[in-house]
């Protein structure tokens, strides 16, 4: 790449840089983004140069290939209920295990080794994450729902230059501990934030017209569009939830939300800083 090129691409970062300068962006991170170790350190580093321009990224992540594996290896066994894994208080000890003191402090070591200042959270701190089971699903246990979200500990965070890395851990009104699906919890964090952007990595190109077709990608989708969406089978399966995370997250406040494709290396930053992008935006209307 020439001198020239590198300057165009600069260039046509600019009026991005400018536009999110000082805004929110709430980042859930998962999929294969969090296992292949050259697509971690491209997530790190574009979380990294996001706060050195001046905005205020957010992490939240997930972690359940991970859990499962301990579980396994434990010999405790595990089921899921319409995608969500059921959660007994032994299952409950390895999720908090996992997410807060393995996975989360990877990603905290990885965003300082790439230049950043990060600190690691779960819900359970200073009340983070207010957590409640989810109505007439008792079967699941443990899982819960997001009841409220305490700003003011990322907030003060942020505005300190430290970039907040949360796991989806909540606390019950007894100290107990929730196990609630990192979406959900991406969403209903941006949401109290009222970010400017909510981004959810995913393993798959954003929304697919047809979805044997990666070429197919929907750049773009109002709230207004997404039940004929789902009725036609265009969003099904597992991209339901995540668009209707956006979606809630949307009505919650949010300026726009993105879908996008965390396998290819520095998605974040195509996505935010360039024309084109390469994910699905869900806006209002």
């Amino acid at each position: 790449m020439t001198a020239c090129e590198k300057a165009a691409i600069l260039v046509e970062a600019l009026p991005y840089i400018k536009e999110f300068y000082g805004k929110t962006v709430v980042i859930k991170y998962g999929g294969s983004a969090m296992t292949d170790c050259s697509l971690k350190k491209a997530v790190m580093e574009d979380i990294v140069l996001m706060k050195y321009v001046g905005m205020h990224p957010v992490v939240v992540h997930g972690g359940g290939p991970d859990i499962t594996r301990m579980l396994d290896r434990l010999g405790i066994s595990t089921s899921f209920v319409n995608g969500l894994r059921v959660t007994d208080e032994a299952t409950m000890e390895i999720v908090e295990m996992v997410l807060v003191g393995k996975i989360n402090k990877e990603i905290v070591a990885g965003i300082n080794d790439s230049g950043g200042s990060a600190v690691g959270l779960s819900g359970k701190d200073g009340k983070l994450i207010r957590a409640e089971p989810i109505p007439g699903k008792e079967v699941l246990g443990l899982v819960g729902r997001v009841r409220d979200v305490n700003t003011e500990l990322i907030e003060t965070l942020t505005e300190r230059g430290y970039i907040p890395v949360i796991s989806p851990v909540g606390i019950g009104d007894h100290g107990e501990s929730y196990n609630i699906n990192a979406d959900h919890v991406a969403g209903a964090v941006a949401s109290a934030l009222k970010a400017d952007k909510l981004v959810l990595l995913t393993d798959v190109p954003g929304i697919l017209a047809d979805k044997k077709d990666p070429t197919s990608r929907i750049s773009r989708l109002r709230i207004s569009e997404v039940d004929e969406y789902i009725d036609c089978g265009i969003i099904e399966g597992g991209m339901i939830p995540k668009v209707e995370c956006c979606v809630d997250a949307l009505k919650g406040g949010v300026g726009r939300t993105h879908i996008i494709d965390g396998r290819v290396p520095h998605a974040i930053l195509l996505e935010v800083f360039t024309d084109e992008g390469i994910g699905s935006m869900v806006v209002k209307g």
